[in-house]
This record gives C-alpha cells, sequence and structure tokens, in this order.
C-alpha cells in the first residue's frame, strides 16, 4: 500500500492523544493526511504526538482540546480542522469513556457520562461535521466495540451506549449517503483497560479469541486506513477487530 494513499487529506480524531487514537494518526499521517489531534485533558501527549509528527513532515498535526459533553464546542472542533488544513475528509469518532456500572449502584452521572461520550458526541460531532464532509466526499469513522452486541458483565450503560454507535453508524451511513460514507471498527482484546491488572481475566478473555492472542492498536490502526484510502465502495458496515472473539462466543 502506498504511503502517500492519503497525501491532501485532512483527519480529526477524538481522544487523539494516546492509545488507538494515537495509533490511528500515526498511521493515517505515514499515508499523507494532516491530522487534528482533539484532547481533553492530556495536553502534554497530544502535544508531544503533534511535535513528533511535524518533525516527520512540517505542519502536518495541530492540537485542539475540548471537553466533548459540551456540545457547544463540536462545530468549533470542524472549524478548527478546516481552518489548519484547509477542510475535511475524515472524522474518527475514537474518544470513549468505560468503566463498571453495576446494576443496583448505577447513577445518573453514569449514564450522562457512557452515553455522552460514546454516543451522544458522536452523533453532534458529526451532525456537525457533515458539511465539510459533503465537499469532499468524505467518511465517518466511528470506534464501537464487540461489546455493542454481546453484552460485558457489569457494564450494561457502556454496552447499551455502544450498541446505540453501532446503529447510530448504520443510520448514519443510510441518512449522509452517497456523498458520506459511514464505517466502524468494532475491538475486540487490543487493550487492557488503564490500572486493570487482573492476569487471571486477562488469560481467560484471550483464551476465547481464536486467535489466541491479544491484537495490538496497529491493527485498529490499519483497519482505519483500510476504510479511509482502501473501500471506496463500502458503508454502512461495522467490522469486528477481535481476533475472532465475536465468532468463538
Amino acid at each position: 500500500m502506498s504511503n502517500e494513499s492519503l497525501a491532501g487529506k485532512t483527519v480529526l480524531i477524538t481522544g487523539g492523544a494516546r492509545r488507538v487514537g494515537a495509533a490511528i494518526a500515526r498511521e493515517l499521517h505515514a499515508a499523507g493526511a494532516d491530522i487534528a489531534i482533539h484532547y481533553r485533558k492530556s495536553a502534554s501527549d497530544a502535544e508531544a504526538l503533534a511535535v513528533e509528527l511535524n518533525t516527520s513532515r512540517p505542519r502536518s498535526a495541530a492540537t485542539v482540546q475540548a471537553d466533548l459533553l459540551d456540545l457547544s464546542k463540536l462545530p468549533e472542533l470542524v472549524k478548527f480542522a478546516v481552518r489548519s488544513f484547509g477542510g475535511l475528509d475524515v472524522l474518527v469518532n475514537n474518544a470513549s469513556t468505560f468503566h463498571p456500572t453495576k446494576v443496583g449502584e448505577i447513577t445518573a452521572a453514569d449514564w450522562d457520562d457512557l452515553f455522552g461520550t460514546n454516543l451522544k458526541a458522536p452523533l453532534f460531532l458529526s451532525q456537525a461535521a457533515v458539511p465539510a464532509l459533503r465537499k469532499s466526499g468524505g467518511l465517518i469513522l466511528n470506534l464501537v466495540d464487540i461489546h455493542a452486541l454481546r453484552p460485558l458483565r457489569h457494564h450494561t450503560v457502556y454496552c447499551a451506549a455502544k450498541a446505540g454507535l453501532h446503529m447510530l453508524t448504520r443510520s448514519l451511513a443510510k441518512e449522509l449517503g452517497p456523498e458520506i460514507r459511514v464505517n466502524g471498527i468494532a475491538p475486540g482484546p487490543v487493550l487492557w483497560p488503564e490500572g486493570q491488572s487482573d492476569t487471571g481475566t486477562r488469560a481467560k478473555i484471550i483464551e476465547r479469541t481464536i486467535l489466541k492472542r491479544m491484537g495490538t492498536p496497529a491493527d485498529i490502526a490499519r483497519t482505519a486506513l483500510f476504510f479511509a484510502a482502501y473501500a471506496p465502495f463500502i458503508t454502512g458496515q461495522v467490522l469486528a477487530v477481535d481476533g475472532g472473539r465475536s465468532v468463538a462466543w
């Protein structure tokens, strides 16, 4: 695959400073794209990534801070990408919160946080991006989860939010075609939640995959590149990248 497959394209990635978001940023940047890196709190990580990318190719990356739960800020993210690089070709809705919500202990704050970051923000940011993406014939790429379709114990609210994002992906594809494609990636065991050290649980999850191993952020990033550069006739699809976990359930 050519390293210039996304030359001249602009990508806005939410939660792009760390982990999977940063891997996607690096992969799409290596393919020639200019990257607008959104962050909420990870300012130092975002700036370090931008310096790394700009060292490789000057004036090809920029950072922007916003709380995605503040809907008034979302149009500004799109304007920032357009102002920085001249347009918008790909929106990657990657930012997410993840934490357990045991029934009997679920709070309204849990609901607002998990649905806000995993469903509400992707919808309203996508809506704000529609005019720019129509001009470019662009792509919305949502980071879903295999647990959108197969529930994870003690994570009822998170799973429901990701299920909504799965359907949002399909619904937006129908609404926004033919000018804009909308697809999703549903990761399986790729990165463990930060602070989790239960090796027994990890071993059980890996054993339940067909490939008997974890994936990596690079697996997700390469899939993002596929959708962005090599899949012009695919829309409304959510691709599981999970080592076969969703098949071997």
